[in-house]
C-alpha cells in the first residue's frame, strides 16, 4: 500500500491510498468464492461456474463492489496510522480506479483536529459563590417532605378548595351541542394541576359535591383539535367525591419518621447543611461554566462541519442506545413524537458545536500549563472506579486497554484544566 496526504483548507485532508493490484486480484478472487454459489449458467451446475465465464458474461465489475468492500477498511486502517494525522471525522470515501490488474485507488476525505490559538484565559470573572441558607429555604424544604408523607382523606363537610382532588363527571357543549371528547364519567381531577384547559379548574372552586355547575372556557387558539380552536365551551359537571390532602404535624415524631434523626431541631439542622452543600456545589458549577466559556470565547479556531457531523452522529447513536434500553426503537419513538433523524441531528447540532469547541479550548489550556496526569493519579481514578463497581483495582485495570488509560488521562487533563481555570478566576 501506498499514500500521499493532501492538506487542504478548513483543517480537511485527502489521503490517496493505492493498493497494489495483485492485492486487487486476491479480493476479487475472495468475492468470486462468496458469490459463485448464487449464479448458474446454462451447462453448468451452481457453483460449478469459472470465474472468468462470469466475468465474461456479466463484466468483471460484477466482483468490484464486493472487492472493495473487502480492501477499504483493512488498507484505511494503515494509512490512518501512518498518515501521522490526528483524524477527527468519519471518512468520505471515494473510488478513484477499480480495473483489473491495475492498482485499486481509492481517496478519503477526513477532517483533522484543528489548532486552537488560547486567548485570555486567566483573571476570568465569575460570579462569587454564596452558601447562605435564608430559614424560608429551611421551612421550604421541610414543608416539601411533608407533602410526600401526605395522605389523602376525603372531605364531606365543605366545598371544593385549590389543591383538592376531585371525581367529577363532566360534558362539553358549543353551542349547544355536545363535542366529540367532550365527556367524562368519574374522573379523577387535581384542582391547581393545569390538566385542563385554562380556566375550567378555577371555576370548580367552591363547588359542592352531588350539585351540577356550569364551567365556561375558551378553547385556546392552538388547541390540538381544530374543530374547537378558539370556541367558547360550557361544561356541566358534578363533583360525586372530594379529597383532600392531611399533612403530618411537623414535630419531633415527623423529623424521626423522615430522617435519622431524633427531634425537629437536629433535623432542620442538617436540612440547612445540605442546602448549604447543594448551593456550594452549584456555586462551583456555575463558575466552571462562566470561566470556560469566557475562555471559549478569546479563543480563535476553525472547526471543519464533517468535525462536528461526526459528533453529531455520535449523540444521535447515544440516543438511540437509550431508546431502545426502554424497549422502544427508533421508528417507534419517531412515530410517537413526530420526529425525524434529520430534525434530531438538527436539533444536536448546536449541543455538539458546543461540547467539540469545548474540550478543544480545554486540552489547548491543559498544553499550555503542562497539565499532566501521572501513573499514580491514574491509578488512583481507577481505584475510585473499581470502588464503584464493587471490583478490586487490579482486575478492573488489567481489564483496561492502553487506549483507555490514555483517554482516561485526557479526560483527567481536560477536568483539572477546568479547575486551573476557576482557581484562577476573578470573583466579582
Amino acid at each position: 500500500m501506498s499514500l500521499q496526504v493532501e492538506k487542504m483548507e478548513k483543517n480537511m485532508a485527502k489521503l490517496t491510498i493505492e493498493v497494489p493490484a495483485s492485492d486487487l486480484e486476491k479480493a476479487l478472487q475472495s468475492a468470486y468464492k462468496k458469490q459463485k454459489n448464487r449464479i448458474s449458467l446454462p451447462g453448468f451446475r451452481k457453483g460449478k461456474v469459472p470465474r472468468q465465464m462470469i466475468e465474461k458474461m456479466y463484466g468483471a465489475e460484477i466482483f468490484f463492489d464486493d472487492a472493495a468492500n473487502e480492501i477499504i477498511p483493512k488498507a484505511y486502517s494503515e494509512a490512518y496510522d501512518e498518515c501521522e494525522l490526528d483524524i477527527v471525522s468519519r471518512p468520505e470515501i471515494n473510488i478513484e480506479q477499480i480495473e483489473k490488474g491495475k492498482p485499486f485507488i481509492f481517496t478519503a476525505l477526513v477532517a483533522t483536529k484543528p489548532e486552537v490559538t488560547l486567548g485570555e484565559y486567566k483573571g476570568m470573572e465569575v460570579d462569587k459563590v454564596s452558601t447562605r441558607v435564608t430559614q424560608k429555604e429551611v421551612d421550604a424544604k421541610i414543608q416539601e417532605e411533608a407533602e410526600k408523607n401526605a395522605r389523602t382523606v376525603t372531605v364531606e363537610d365543605r366545598a371544593v378548595q385549590d389543591g383538592d382532588e376531585v371525581i367529577l363527571d363532566f360534558e362539553g357543549f358549543v353551542d349547544g351541542e355536545a363535542f366529540e371528547g367532550g365527556k367524562g364519567e368519574n374522573y379523577p381531577l387535581t384542582i391547581g394541576s393545569g390538566s385542563f384547559i385554562p380556566g375550567f379548574e378555577e371555576q370548580l372552586v367552591g363547588a359542592e359535591a352531588e350539585k351540577e355547575i356550569e364551567v365556561k372556557v375558551t378553547f385556546p387558539e392552538d388547541y390540538h383539535a381544530e374543530e374547537l380552536k378558539g370556541k367558547e365551551a360550557v361544561f356541566k359537571c358534578t363533583v360525586h367525591e372530594i379529597k383532600a390532602k392531611e399533612l403530618p404535624e411537623i414535630d419531633d415524631e415527623f423529623a424521626a419518621e423522615v430522617s435519622e434523626f431524633d427531634t425537629l431541631d437536629e433535623y432542620k439542622a442538617d436540612v440547612k447543611a445540605k442546602i448549604k452543600e447543594q448551593k456550594a456545589e452549584d456555586g462551583k458549577r456555575k463558575q466552571e461554566d462562566q470561566a470556560v466559556e469566557q475562555a471559549i470565547k478569546n479563543a480563535t479556531y476553525e472547526i471543519p462541519d464533517a468535525m462536528v457531523e461526526t459528533q453529531v452522529a455520535q449523540m444521535v447513536n447515544d440516543f438511540a442506545q437509550r431508546i431502545q434500553s426502554q424497549g422502544l426503537t427508533m421508528e417507534q419513538y419517531y412515530q410517537f413524537t413526530g420526529m425525524s433523524e434529520d430534525k434530531m441531528s438538527e436539533e444536536f447540532k448546536p449541543q455538539a458545536l458546543k461540547r467539540i469547541e469545548t474540550r478543544l479550548v480545554l486540552e489547548a489550556i491543559a498544553k499550555a500549563e503542562n497539565i499532566e496526569i501521572s501513573d499514580e493519579k491514574l491509578d488512583e481514578e481507577i481505584a475510585k472506579m473499581a470502588e464503584a463497581y464493587r471490583m478490586e483495582a487490579d482486575k478492573l485495570k488489567e481489564f483496561m486497554g492502553e487506549n483507555e488509560k490514555k483517554q482516561m488521562k485526557e479526560d483527567m487533563a481536560v477536568q483539572e484544566a477546568v479547575t486551573f481555570l476557576v482557581e484562577n478566576a476573578v470573583e466579582k
